[in-house]
């Protein structure tokens, strides 16, 4: 079988599952953000007086903090309360960082496991091939009352990767590069899995810019293989021996689709949808008024040390603005104590907490009418940053900090 129809397969104690299959299955982990006080609400109206699993429940405080708002505010005691009401064990203060990335730099996502979040993005968990995919706030209440949901056993489509990228290009070049070559809904309601020498070359942290955005080309689940550079990251983060074994996506398949990292350019995407992309050299006239560098897609350790290769020796352009969000406290720390945000501190940059900040226009960071970003986060859609009259293009963190300092869409390589 491929990886998600292993997955599924002992998820719902059956020896065997095809595409198009209707299964019920059992949830392992689930991870909930500020959404948990609708679904906190949700039970109590139920009647729920238990989850099924205390233990099994992760809540994060990352989208609007610290609360900007009192409406914010409120959400957070929401949160707090309902989480001491059910007993769950795993509520993460809200200076932890997004929910994602402390998930997996936690310990918390174990090959072969089935994961269900309050979030899109919760695909990104696939880079240590679990199972992973956003949920509703009704599909969140049943999970949490009964443990268990029904899946549609999804088709599979790999793409093999082969080659070497090319300094400064990283993963987010690629997935960008598939979004605008194969459109965003290549994918739609198919597991994905990236494989072959190419995907193997990537770092862990860029396995996670990929899975984070398979969901932006339609995809159900996004995967890596399991393999050793899987293993030492999980050893270094966890005691908790494999509980699950994970396939390498031996199954039939629905498609392949061969992509040659070698000779990738820098891509980005244009205002509005993810998979309006083009080479960046053709964006060259593009004036900016803000850059963003952080997220759950690009605000690791290894997307701000880039970002720092980048800027040293130059500063922001005086008419950008540039943020810099880590993704988690850990980044955050590591970060400051390597030298790492003193550089982006130094030449212009604004160092913010760690959190969700503008990705999706809560709070911080917000866009003017007319205004224009580019930014290494994962959507683009009208009205995401702020103003429905401004524009946000995505790109590496590399491209992003080339163009605050040019104050124009730049190749990184130029730099």
């Amino acid at each position: 079988m491929t990886i998600a129809e292993t997955i599924l397969a002992r998820a719902a104690q059956k020896d065997y599952v095809s595409p198009g299959e209707f299964i019920t299955a059992d949830i392992d982990k689930v991870m909930c953000h500020e959404a948990f006080a609708a679904v906190y609400m949700n039970l109590v109206a139920a009647g729920v007086t238990k989850v099924w699993d205390p233990e099994r429940v992760f809540i994060f405080l990352d989208h609007y903090v610290p609360a900007s708002t009192q409406r914010a505010a409120t959400i957070h005691q929401l949160v707090r309360d309902g989480a001491k009401q059910y007993g769950i064990k795993h509520v993460y203060r809200q200076d932890c960082g997004v929910a994602h990335q402390v998930m997996l730099e936690s310990g918390n996502v174990m090959p072969g496991e089935l994961i269900l979040g309050t979030d899109s993005h919760t695909c990104m968990y696939g880079a240590l091939g679990a199972a992973a995919c956003g949920i509703g706030f009704s599909e969140m209440t049943y999970v949490l009352a009964t443990g268990r949901l029904w899946f549609k056993v999804p088709e599979t489509i790999r793409f093999l990767l082969s080659g070497t990228l090319m300094f400064p290009l990283t993963s987010k070049d690629v997935i960008l590069k598939i979004a605008g070559d194969y459109t965003a809904e290549i994918a739609q309601y198919k597991s994905v899995e990236f494989a072959g020498p190419g995907a193997g070359s990537l770092s862990i942290a860029s396995r996670m810019t990929m899975t984070n955005m398979s969901v932006e080309i339609g995809a159900k689940f996004g995967f890596f293989e399991v393999d050793d550079k899987t293993r030492a990251y999980l050893d270094e983060r966890t005691d908790t021996k494999h509980k699950y074994r994970a396939t390498n996506g031996s199954g039939e398949v629905q498609q392949t689709f061969e992509i040659d990292l070698s000779s990738m350019e820098p891509q980005v995407a244009k205002p509005h949808s993810v998979d309006n992309v083009a080479p960046v050299a053709q964006l060259k006239h593009v004036e900016i008024h803000q850059a963003v560098v952080g997220s759950c897609t690009n605000g690791r350790l290894e997307d701000l040390r880039l970002a720092a290769k980048m800027i040293q020796g130059h500063k922001v352009h005086p008419d950008v603005r540039l943020l810099v969000i880590p993704a988690s406290k850990e980044v955050y720390r590591n970060a400051m104590d390597d030298g790492t945000l003193a550089i982006l501190s130094d030449a212009g940059g604004m160092i913010l907490n760690s959190g969700c900040g503008p990705c999706f226009g809560a709070h911080m960071g917000l866009l003017a009418p007319g205004e224009r970003c580019i930014s290494s986060t994962n959507r683009n859609f009208k009205g995401r940053m702020g103003s429905d009259q401004a524009e946000v293009y995505l790109a590496s963190p590399a491209t992003v900090i080339a163009s605050a300092v040019a104050g124009r869409i730049t190749d990184p390589r130029d730099l």
